[in-house]
Protein backbone atom coordinates (compact mmCIF):
# COMPACT_ATOMS: atom_id res chain seq x y z
CA UNK A 1 0.00 0.00 0.00
CA UNK A 2 1.09 3.55 -0.62
CA UNK A 3 1.61 5.90 2.35
CA UNK A 4 -1.57 7.73 1.34
CA UNK A 5 -3.58 4.47 1.39
CA UNK A 6 -2.10 3.57 4.79
CA UNK A 7 -2.99 7.02 6.14
CA UNK A 8 -6.51 6.68 4.73
CA UNK A 9 -7.03 3.30 6.42
CA UNK A 10 -5.84 4.71 9.74
CA UNK A 11 -8.15 7.71 9.39
CA UNK A 12 -11.14 5.47 8.55
CA UNK A 13 -10.42 3.37 11.66
CA UNK A 14 -11.27 6.52 13.61
CA UNK A 15 -14.59 7.03 11.84
CA UNK A 16 -17.26 5.38 14.02
CA UNK A 17 -19.70 3.31 11.97
CA UNK A 18 -22.81 1.28 12.63
CA UNK A 19 -22.32 -2.47 12.30
CA UNK A 20 -24.67 -4.21 9.88
CA UNK A 21 -25.21 -7.66 8.45
CA UNK A 22 -26.12 -7.52 4.78
CA UNK A 23 -28.09 -10.62 3.74
CA UNK A 24 -29.51 -12.02 0.53
CA UNK A 25 -31.25 -15.12 -0.79
CA UNK A 26 -32.24 -16.12 -4.28
CA UNK A 27 -31.26 -18.17 -7.31
CA UNK A 28 -27.55 -17.48 -6.68
CA UNK A 29 -27.62 -18.61 -3.05
CA UNK A 30 -28.10 -17.37 0.50
CA UNK A 31 -25.34 -15.44 2.25
CA UNK A 32 -24.56 -12.60 4.58
CA UNK A 33 -21.60 -10.40 5.45
CA UNK A 34 -20.78 -7.87 8.14
CA UNK A 35 -20.48 -4.37 6.69
CA UNK A 36 -19.94 -0.93 8.13
CA UNK A 37 -20.08 1.07 4.91
CA UNK A 38 -23.83 1.81 4.84
CA UNK A 39 -25.43 5.22 4.62
CA UNK A 40 -28.58 7.03 3.64
CA UNK A 41 -28.79 8.46 0.14
CA UNK A 42 -32.30 9.93 0.01
CA UNK A 43 -35.75 9.47 1.53
CA UNK A 44 -37.64 9.99 -1.74
CA UNK A 45 -37.45 7.18 -2.70
CA UNK A 46 -35.90 5.63 0.43
CA UNK A 47 -32.43 4.57 -0.72
CA UNK A 48 -29.34 3.22 1.05
CA UNK A 49 -25.79 2.99 -0.20
CA UNK A 50 -23.88 -0.18 0.74
CA UNK A 51 -20.24 -0.91 -0.16
CA UNK A 52 -19.11 -4.51 -0.75
CA UNK A 53 -15.57 -5.63 -1.57
CA UNK A 54 -15.43 -6.99 -5.10
CA UNK A 55 -12.92 -9.67 -4.06
CA UNK A 56 -15.45 -11.11 -1.60
CA UNK A 57 -16.75 -14.53 -2.63
CA UNK A 58 -20.24 -13.20 -1.86
CA UNK A 59 -20.05 -10.00 -3.93
CA UNK A 60 -21.55 -11.56 -7.06
CA UNK A 61 -24.22 -13.40 -5.05
CA UNK A 62 -25.53 -10.07 -3.71
CA UNK A 63 -25.32 -8.36 -7.09
CA UNK A 64 -26.94 -11.22 -9.01
CA UNK A 65 -29.73 -11.93 -6.49
CA UNK A 66 -30.59 -8.25 -6.47
CA UNK A 67 -32.54 -8.45 -3.18
CA UNK A 68 -30.97 -7.63 0.19
CA UNK A 69 -31.69 -6.82 3.80
CA UNK A 70 -29.58 -4.38 5.77
CA UNK A 71 -29.76 -5.58 9.40
CA UNK A 72 -28.50 -2.84 11.75
CA UNK A 73 -27.07 -4.59 14.81
CA UNK A 74 -27.81 -3.88 18.44
CA UNK A 75 -25.20 -3.61 21.17
CA UNK A 76 -25.63 -7.26 22.20
CA UNK A 77 -25.07 -8.69 18.70
CA UNK A 78 -21.27 -8.59 18.49
CA UNK A 79 -21.07 -12.39 18.18
CA UNK A 80 -23.27 -12.32 15.05
CA UNK A 81 -21.08 -9.57 13.60
CA UNK A 82 -18.02 -11.78 14.14
CA UNK A 83 -19.70 -14.81 12.57
CA UNK A 84 -20.69 -12.87 9.46
CA UNK A 85 -17.26 -11.24 9.26
CA UNK A 86 -15.87 -14.78 8.95
CA UNK A 87 -13.86 -14.49 12.18
CA UNK A 88 -15.35 -17.63 13.76
CA UNK A 89 -15.17 -19.98 10.75
CA UNK A 90 -18.81 -21.06 11.24
CA UNK A 91 -20.04 -22.23 7.82
CA UNK A 92 -22.43 -19.88 6.04
CA UNK A 93 -25.26 -22.42 5.85
CA UNK A 94 -25.10 -23.05 9.62
CA UNK A 95 -25.41 -19.31 10.38
CA UNK A 96 -28.86 -19.33 8.82
CA UNK A 97 -30.09 -22.30 10.89
CA UNK A 98 -30.02 -20.32 14.15
CA UNK A 99 -33.31 -19.21 15.68
CA UNK A 100 -32.63 -15.51 15.11
CA UNK A 101 -34.15 -15.14 11.64
CA UNK A 102 -37.58 -14.03 10.48
CA UNK A 103 -38.20 -16.59 7.77
CA UNK A 104 -41.33 -14.92 6.35
CA UNK A 105 -39.39 -12.64 4.01
CA UNK A 106 -37.72 -13.42 0.67
CA UNK A 107 -34.34 -12.51 2.22
CA UNK A 108 -32.99 -13.32 5.70
CA UNK A 109 -34.17 -10.71 8.21
CA UNK A 110 -32.62 -10.65 11.66
CA UNK A 111 -35.50 -10.66 14.14
CA UNK A 112 -33.81 -8.59 16.89
CA UNK A 113 -31.91 -6.11 14.73
CA UNK A 114 -32.37 -2.44 15.63
CA UNK A 115 -33.41 -1.76 12.06
CA UNK A 116 -34.13 -4.02 9.12
CA UNK A 117 -34.35 -2.50 5.67
CA UNK A 118 -35.36 -4.83 2.83
CA UNK A 119 -34.92 -3.70 -0.72
CA UNK A 120 -33.78 -4.13 -4.29
CA UNK A 121 -30.36 -3.23 -5.66
CA UNK A 122 -31.16 -0.65 -8.35
CA UNK A 123 -27.66 0.37 -9.36
CA UNK A 124 -24.12 -0.94 -8.85
CA UNK A 125 -21.07 1.27 -9.34
CA UNK A 126 -17.53 -0.17 -9.27
CA UNK A 127 -15.19 2.04 -7.23
CA UNK A 128 -11.64 0.83 -6.64
CA UNK A 129 -11.70 -2.43 -4.68
CA UNK A 130 -15.43 -2.19 -3.90
CA UNK A 131 -18.84 -1.94 -5.52
CA UNK A 132 -21.26 0.70 -4.34
CA UNK A 133 -24.75 -0.79 -4.23
CA UNK A 134 -27.71 1.60 -4.32
CA UNK A 135 -30.61 -0.17 -2.64
CA UNK A 136 -34.22 1.03 -2.99
CA UNK A 137 -35.80 0.26 0.37
CA UNK A 138 -39.30 -1.23 0.24
CA UNK A 139 -39.82 -2.41 3.81
CA UNK A 140 -38.43 -1.00 7.07
CA UNK A 141 -38.80 -2.12 10.68
CA UNK A 142 -37.30 -0.25 13.62
CA UNK A 143 -37.07 -1.42 17.23
CA UNK A 144 -36.96 1.30 19.85
CA UNK A 145 -34.64 1.34 22.83
CA UNK A 146 -31.52 -0.67 23.35
CA UNK A 147 -27.99 0.01 22.27
CA UNK A 148 -26.31 0.20 18.90
CA UNK A 149 -23.23 -1.78 17.92
CA UNK A 150 -20.57 0.43 16.38
CA UNK A 151 -17.07 -0.19 15.04
CA UNK A 152 -14.43 2.32 16.07
CA UNK A 153 -10.63 2.15 16.30
CA UNK A 154 -10.71 -1.46 15.01
CA UNK A 155 -12.98 -2.72 17.80
CA UNK A 156 -16.68 -3.14 18.57
CA UNK A 157 -18.33 -0.76 21.04
CA UNK A 158 -21.83 -0.31 22.42
CA UNK A 159 -23.53 3.04 22.05
CA UNK A 160 -26.58 3.82 24.14
CA UNK A 161 -29.32 6.31 23.34
CA UNK A 162 -28.48 8.69 26.20
CA UNK A 163 -27.66 12.05 24.61
CA UNK A 164 -24.78 14.14 25.83
CA UNK A 165 -25.75 17.27 27.72
CA UNK A 166 -24.51 20.59 26.40
CA UNK A 167 -21.30 21.74 28.06
CA UNK A 168 -22.08 23.41 31.37
CA UNK A 169 -25.58 21.86 31.62
CA UNK A 170 -26.57 19.95 34.74
CA UNK A 171 -28.16 16.55 34.72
Amino acid sequence: MSPNETDFREAMAHLPAAVNILTTDGPNGRCGITVSAVCSVTDAPPTLLVCVNRSSAMHDVFRDNGRVCVNVLGGNQQELALHFAGATKVPMAERFTWDVWDRTQDVPVLRDALVTAVGTIKHTVPMGSHSVLFVDIEQIRTLSGGQSLIYFNRAFHRLDATPLLPEGARS
